[in-house]
């Protein structure tokens, strides 16, 4: 590695001063091979002290990073311990031996390793940190629909609070919604189920199961700024490209993709097929991850950035390493029942393989009622 030209200087916020020097560029290498196509030798001088000095905290603190899918690279692949989705990295944490939980990822996910994990200290980089999905939605809110539909079992997307959770019978997932959907209705013996927040992916899952579904319109605000021009515009310009879109876009977006699935289905889907060109629908940094391992793959824009996930930076990774800050907390009271709907989820059994939308049947049109 040859990127070692001048003595590089990196300033934290508290003032302490990291430098670039021969022992940090030895021992920060393998991350470098993996992220030197995302990120340049200028910035890694930069990011390579912090990531040494992250890492070191790490081991002398009995914490973990938790890094979503959506972190940029310098934090994906240079100190996360456990990476994925949401979910994944919950149940990672509560795994886990370590006594402290770095949530690099918004306060939704923080607040649900916080439910698997009441016993470790759950900290996250900036109180910032939110999500337009999550804050679509509140407890009330949920407790009002169930007075408007009583009977009917509410399945809630874990993208939420953990008081829209509490009033919640089971949780889902992505990766997992249609599976959920047609169990709860097996269990409560009914063909109608609540599906909350998100909209598109309510409309999606609808298009997948007989089940009928009541939505709410919550919507995430990377994935809905998607639409089927943009997806004509990319088969135009890269027509041996295969197109991988999130559930959580329009139902038109799914329609004119190759392959619709969760974060952790369209890393399978490069792993196991290896296309020569392909596009993620989705937020930027989940292609830049999953290109790094996958070096033969061209990975083809656009991707839309998610302002919330980008609060989360290295220089806020160190200083909540060094203060101990900021602690993210649930009233037990809470955290008892939304466990209780993320545990329902837990235990149903897996699929052999991530779950994928069937796109012949999303293209036949499936209404839903919205709340």
């Amino acid at each position: 590695m040859l990127i070692l030209s001048i003595r590089r200087v990196t300033m934290a916020a508290d003032g302490f001063q990291f430098a670039f020097t021969p022992e940090v560029e030895t021992s920060t290498a393998p991350l470098w091979e993996k992220v030197k196509q995302h990120v340049t030798p200028m910035e890694w001088r930069q990011q390579a002290p912090l990531i040494a000095e992250i890492n070191r905290l790490k081991r002398a603190k009995n914490a973990v990073i938790l890094a979503h899918n959506y972190m940029t690279p310098e934090i994906f692949h240079g100190v996360g311990d456990y990476v994925g989705d949401s979910l994944g990295l919950a149940k990672e944490a509560a795994r886990s031996d370590a006594a402290v939980i770095i949530q690099a990822g918004v306060h939704f996910m923080a607040e649900t390793s916080k439910i698997l994990s009441p016993e470790k200290r759950v900290l996250i980089p900036d109180l910032r940190a939110g999500c337009s999905l999550a804050s679509s939605i509140t407890g009330a809110d949920v407790r009002l629909i169930k007075q408007r539909y009583p009977g009917l079992p509410v399945v809630t997307y874990v993208n939420t609070s953990a008081e829209v959770k509490a009033e919640t019978d089971i949780c889902c997932t992505s990766a997992n919604a249609v599976q959920v959907v047609e169990e709860a209705a097996r269990l409560w013996g009914v063909d109608r189920v609540i599906l909350i927040p998100d909209e598109f992916l309510a409309r999606n899952v609808a298009r997948q199961t007989d089940i009928k579904i009541i939505a709410w319109q919550g919507r995430c605000e990377v994935h809905e700024r998607f639409n089927a021009a943009d997806i004509l515009e990319l088969r135009a310009a890269y027509p041996d490209a295969e197109i991988l879109a999130h559930p959580e876009c329009p139902t038109d977006v799914i329609e004119a993709s190759d392959f619709t699935g969760s974060t952790a289905a369209m890393t399978d889907y490069v792993a196991r097929r290896r296309p020569k060109r392909v596009v993620m629908i989705t937020e930027c940094s989940m292609a830049s991850n999953v290109a790094a391992d996958s070096p033969e793959t061209q990975f083809i824009g656009p991707c839309n950035l998610c302002p919330h996930m980008k609060r989360i930076t290295l220089e806020n990774i160190y200083e909540t390493l060094i203060h101990d800050r900021y602690e993210v907390t649930v009233d037990p009271a809470i955290a008892d029942r939304a466990r209780l709907a993320v545990q329902r989820m837990i235990d149903l059994p897996p699929p052999t393989v991530p779950a994928r939308y069937d796109l012949v049947k999303a293209r036949h049109h499936v209404n839903v009622e919205l709340i």
